[in-house]
């Protein structure tokens, strides 16, 4: 033990003086981006291009994936190693507005589901966030993130910590039995306070594939612009995410009436497109000729926006990686080409190699993970080498690398 003396009391404040001046060196810089046309760009105006890894944390344990299986700087690493320069995180809402839940510790949390194999993998490879609370282990996942280097994106996923997404869920559209729209308002903000002056959160996604009986252009318009603005009032830094109807696989809408906001540079729209999205389209027919056609539905869908000056974000696409599903590398195909020639932003669906608990079950695989099963690498090395090659700017203002590192805001 050190005893603080007179004698000593000068060393030590240089000492602390000098700690202090090497922290703030080496932790990244705030970084707001904003949007310019169909771009998003630093403050610089750079173009910063968005290739993300979607990493899901919205499911029961409300953790993120993974930390059961390595370390979480050796998966953060992998991330940086295979290129992406951001990370989707998803999140409940339930998170934001549900005490009962946030409040729960890691260890509270996954002993109550019966997850003790999880557990003990978690203790031994990341044991600084078992006794944290859901919320808090939440903010140590973004903060290590960007200790790492890597933007992040804040995605309400769902409101009751799950497995989504279904048609009658009762969580798809305001108003459903778990989406209340005034708790959805204040989670919102909450989160965005949270992360107010966090450095690496550069986007808030107001909410994931809004769908059901019940959803409507009307209420699409009411909620999503009053979300925009609760999230901008409590956090001006971030890039406000708007996604579509029908499993975000329709902006069609906002041709004949866009969103009207208070503030300016800031708004992008998301789309998701999966092989899944174009129904059965692709296990029949020339595959040249479903592309032809599926672009065209995409073009009237949500590519329209580029044209009319808006950031188009890809948020979710993804196949299934064992290279099984015919149909998938038919849609890959099509996908690649066209996510290259118009070089839009992107977040592919998903890291995780492995789910802590999917609907009911323990421990289940992810053939959709770009990640293997045990977390120790890349499941399918083809598909990683296509992301790859879209990965970097090809268009847009000044273009320079669209690593985090690269972009940070100037001092």
């Amino acid at each position: 033990m050190m005893i603080i003396t007179k004698k000593n009391t000068t060393l030590l404040s240089s000492s602390l003086l000098l700690l202090m001046m090497i922290v703030t060196q080496t932790q990244p810089m705030i970084m707001s981006l904003h949007t310019n046309s169909r771009w998003i760009v630093n403050d610089r105006g750079d173009r910063v291009k968005l290739a993300c890894v979607n990493w899901p944390s919205h499911l029961e344990p409300v953790l993120a994936e993974g930390l059961n299986k390595r370390p979480f700087d050796a998966i953060a690493k992998e991330i940086v190693e295979m290129g992406f320069n951001c990370v989707r995180l998803t999140w409940p809402l339930y998170l934001a507005t549900n005490d009962s839940i946030s409040s729960l510790t890691v260890q509270q949390s996954f002993r109550n589901l019966g997850l003790s194999d999880s557990l003990t993998g978690i203790a031994g490879n990341n044991p600084s966030i078992i006794n944290l609370s859901l919320i808090q282990a939440f903010q140590w996942v973004v903060r290590k993130l960007g200790e790492n280097n890597l933007m992040v994106i804040l995605d309400n996923h769902i409101s009751v910590p799950g497995w989504c997404c279904s048609g009658s869920d009762g969580d798809g559209f305001f108003g459903d039995k778990y989406f209340n729209p005034e708790q959805w308002l204040e989670g919102l903000a909450k989160m965005a306070t949270l992360f107010n002056n966090t450095q690496n959160v550069v986007g808030m996604s107001l909410r994931n594939e809004l769908r059901g009986h019940g959803q409507d252009v009307t209420t699409w318009y009411k909620y999503m612009q009053q979300g925009a603005e609760r999230v901008h009032a409590a956090n001006p830094h971030v890039l406000t995410i708007l996604s579509g109807l029908n499993f975000d696989n329709d902006l069609s809408f906002l041709g004949s009436r866009p969103v009207s906001l208070t503030y300016n540079g800031k708004l992008v729209f998301e789309l998701h497109w999966y092989k899944f999205s174009d129904g059965n389209a692709w296990a029949y027919g020339n595959p040249n000729r479903v592309c032809r056609n599926v672009v065209n539905r995409l073009k009237s869908r949500a590519l329209f926006l580029l044209s009319q000056g808006w950031p188009l974000f890809v948020s979710e696409f993804g196949i299934d990686e064992t290279g099984s599903n015919e149909n998938d590398n038919r849609y890959s195909k099509c996908l690649f080409g066209l996510m290259a020639k118009l070089d839009l932003d992107w977040a592919v669906w998903g890291l995780q190699g492995s789910y802590y608990l999917r609907q009911g079950k323990a421990d289940v695989d992810e053939p959709f993970g770009v990640l293997s099963f045990d977390w120790s690498g890349v499941r399918n090395q083809t598909f990683l080498q296509r992301l790859q090659a879209i990965q970097h700017p090809l268009q847009g203002t000044s273009i320079y690398d669209a690593a985090y590192q690269r972009t940070r805001s100037p001092n």
